[in-house]
């Protein structure tokens, strides 16, 4: 199979038709089409259904970008580095983070990663799926308590205490109480949460009220005070502070890591390294408190 040709065909897939590939690439439209037409030749199959408005991939084109992708950047990552005689990143960096690991200042800490290393190309994209860096085409994917069965290597870079938190207005139960509860949608239903305050341990009761996919809708949820929630320490300090929310105890035995995770490779490429390093640096000790630094 013709690299060039694949490599054509994937920015044709990826850039949604052959002009905006070829805008985005510099390739001419007609060398892009030739080109995917022999990779069809060659394959015996259609890739790209011509007829179709909008843009369309076949089954075996999705199939063969979603497959192939990820492969391609791969080749470019160790071929950028080995061209990089000052050891220097460079090349593309797509990076996926939580929405609101996000929102906590991940955008100036890109703006500081591309200050930094003028040679890489930061794309961050906001997402609380978890998505597969191989199939969706990213080079890092930063998320909290990621399954212990992820076949991905990584990085904890941050560690964080869960707590339950409400509005004061919303009665903490007695032991074994039920009490209005926000949940994360990932969450295995509404076990019940194992309470720690300072004189010991109970059991709470959540009766779901919201079950939200972000843990930043969470938060805003909270503070509307139609039901308490898990919410990290360091996210709420001020609330707390200031009254907005009182505590009502951390979940016992259980911490919040994050993550920065990428596909197991010998070759880690030199942009991931110089990420994760960044974030590493910035949160020194592992610690949620230098957010206040960002």
């Amino acid at each position: 199979m013709d690299l060039q040709a694949l490599s054509d065909f994937n920015a044709v897939a990826l850039h949604g038709g052959f002009g905006a590939a070829s805008r985005a690439t510099g390739r001419p439209k007609a060398t892009l089409s030739r080109r995917v037409r022999e990779l069809e030749d060659v394959l015996g199959a259609r890739l790209i259904d011509r007829g179709a408005r909008p843009f369309r991939l076949t089954d075996e084109g999705a199939t063969l970008h979603a497959e192939t992708r990820a492969m391609l950047d791969r080749i470019d990552d160790v071929a950028a580095d080995l061209a990089s005689a000052s050891g220097a990143p460079r090349g593309k960096l797509r990076v996926s983070a939580p929405v609101l690991f996000a929102h906590r200042g991940l955008g100036r800490l890109a703006a500081r990663f591309a200050q930094r290393y003028p040679g890489v190309q930061l794309d961050v994209v906001i997402d609380d799926r978890f998505v597969d860096p191989l199939k969706d085409g990213f080079d890092l994917v930063i998320r909290a308590n990621p399954e212990p069965s992820t076949d991905l290597a990584g990085r904890c870079f941050l560690r964080d205490r869960p707590t339950v938190a409400a509005v004061p207005s919303l009665r903490r139960p007695a032991d074994g109480g039920e009490f209005p509860a926000i949940i994360l949608r990932a969450a295995q239903g509404a076990e019940p949460w194992r309470v720690r305050m300072t004189d010991g341990v109970s059991t709470l009761t959540p009766r779901e009220v919201l079950r939200l996919s972000s843990m930043a809708m969470i938060y805003d949820a909270a503070l509307e005070g139609i039901g308490a929630a898990i919410l990290p320490a360091s996210l709420i300090r001020k609330d707390l502070e200031e009254g907005r929310l009182v505590e009502w105890g951390r979940i016992d035995g259980r911490g919040l890591e994050v993550w920065a995770l990428y596909p197991p490779q010998r070759h880690v490429s030199l942009k991931v390294s110089a990420f994760i390093g960044m974030l590493v640096e910035q949160f020194r000790d592992a610690s949620p408190s230098h957010f206040d630094d960002i």
